[in-house]
Parts: C-alpha cells; sequence; structure tokens
C-alpha cells in the first residue's frame, strides 16, 4: 500500500484468498539488500544467517480499506514542494525506493530476488509513480486496475528520512486523485498491517477509506 508519514499497504506483499492485494537495470539481490541493510543493521545480520526479520514472529493485523466515489476523499493540507511523477516500468528507481521503503516494515519488496522483481515489473497495467518532495525521491506510490473498475494502491510509502516531515497526507491524496483517474474507476481500495507506520491506517481513514475487512496472520515459527 499508506501512512501519515508512511509506509504503505505493500505489508509484506501477499495475496490473498479471493482478493489481489499492498529493471532492465535489476541489481543483484545480494547488492540490492547491501544497499537496503548495511552490514551490522538488524536485518541485515538476519539475511546473512539465513533467518528471517523479527517481524514474523508477531501476529500481524491486516485491514483492507476502500473508497467507492472520488466524492469520499477527504484531501489532507497541501504540503509544499510534494509532487507525484510517473516512471516506467524499466526506471531504474523503482527497486531501490521501494525497497529502503518496506524495509522498516518487513515488506516483500526489501528482500525480492531478481526474477521475483521481473515478474512483478512485467505487470503492464501497473502504474509507478514517484513521491518527489522538491527534486528529491521521497517516496512511491504504485496503482493496479482489476476487473470491473476496481484500482488498487498496492504498494504506498515514504522513504525513512521523509517520514514525520507533514507530507504523507498530501502524498496520499495526490496519490487517491491519481487512482481515480482510471477510465472506469469505481472502487479504490488497499491494505495495511499492525507491521507499518503507526501513523498509516489512521491517515487512510482521514483520507476517507473505510475498512471492509480485516484478517489476523499468526506469526510464523
Amino acid at each position: 500500500m499508506s501512512r501519515g508519514s508512511m509506509s504503505c499497504c505493500a505489508a509484506p506483499r501477499r495475496r490473498l484468498a479471493a482478493l489481489s492485494s499492498v529493471d532492465g537495470q535489476h541489481r543483484s539481490a545480494s547488492l540490492l539488500r547491501l544497499a537496503t541493510h548495511p552490514p551490522g543493521s538488524p536485518l541485515a545480520t538476519n539475511e546473512t544467517h539465513g533467518t528471517r526479520p523479527s517481524l514474523d514472529f508477531v501476529e500481524e493485523i491486516i485491514t483492507y480499506l476502500e473508497m467507492t466515489g472520488p466524492d469520499q476523499l477527504s484531501p489532507a493540507t497541501p504540503a509544499a514542494g510534494v509532487v507525484l511523477e510517473q516512471v516506467d516500468r524499466t526506471s531504474p528507481l523503482i527497486v531501490p525506493t521501494q525497497a529502503r521503503v518496506g524495509a522498516p516494515h518487513g515488506w516483500r519488496s526489501s528482500t525480492r530476488s531478481d526474477e521475483e522483481w521481473a515478474r512483478w515489473l512485467a505487470d503492464p497495467l501497473r502504474q509507478y509513480w514517484l513521491i518527489k518532495h522538491e527534486t528529491d525521491v521521497a517516496g512511491i506510490a504504485d496503482l493496479e486496475p482489476h476487473p470491473a473498475g476496481e484500482v488498487e494502491i498496492t504498494t504506498f510509502g515514504l522513504l525513512p528520512e521523509f517520514v514525520g516531515k507533514g507530507l504523507g497526507g498530501h502524498a496520499l491524496t495526490l496519490t487517491i486523485r491519481q487512482a481515480w483517474e482510471f477510465e472506469g474507476a469505481r472502487r479504490v481500495w488497499l491494505h495495511t498491517s499492525t507491521r507499518d507506520h503507526p501513523n498509516a491506517l489512521p491517515n487512510y481513514q482521514r483520507r476517507g477509506f473505510r475498512p471492509f475487512r480485516t484478517e489476523v496472520r499468526q506469526p510464523d515459527h
């Protein structure tokens, strides 16, 4: 998917029953992990020793939220300098940006292999939007259209250094507006997790999203 200064909805990306959720210059998975988790960091240590991040041992509550009309959007106060910039799926910025956004929350994007990224980026319908603050990349949002006029915000989040600066609400507002631009859009939805930034769920609800489903995922042992 996110989060008021957040990291969204891609809480580790796994499609769940009956609901599909949240480059050319690919770096190798090992190099990407080193860039995302410097040696000595908790996640880097876990991966080096073949164990999974500790988040996998904590119960996870997943909340699905929806908006069924563009008039339900409650815009945040604009944040100066925040804009969306669409990039092609071959952009070399997609992989490292998603990986860094998701790393603090255990998102699947932080540990995808080259092959998994190739499959993710192969979808010709998914749109990728960089969240920019002035000239800097501050985060990323992915939008994926589904049948029957549904649009899923599969990824939404800010890079760690931009969290807590009052940018998330306006960035989410822009992302939602862009989702409603899909031809025939009738419903926009996403999901968030208790592993995500604590401002994520409140930010979604302030923008007008309403919960329609929750799931509890037991920790892996």
